[in-house]
């Protein structure tokens, strides 16, 4: 059973639980428990972080895979 789920959500953010830890761009490494939601829209005024702004501006993005990931990633 993986310790980390992210759920992708139609028209919405992307939805992690879990333990686990966000590294930004200058290699700050923030670890996180329980729930946390990354804005996909690019509208929120806390990015990475999402502040429900794609709701207010009707954002719409419905995300399906063509094929299953291969079992090992590089």
């Amino acid at each position: 059973m993986p310790t980390t789920n992210i759920r992708v959500l139609n028209s919405g953010p992307l939805h992690v639980t879990g333990e686990f830890e966000l590294v930004d761009a200058d290699g700050n490494r923030y670890p996180h428990k329980g729930i946390f939601s990354l804005c996909r829209c690019g509208l929120s005024a806390c990015k990475p972080y999402c502040d429900g702004s794609h709701r207010a501006e009707r954002w719409e993005s419905n995300v399906r895979s063509d094929k299953p990931l291969p079992s090992t990633v590089p």
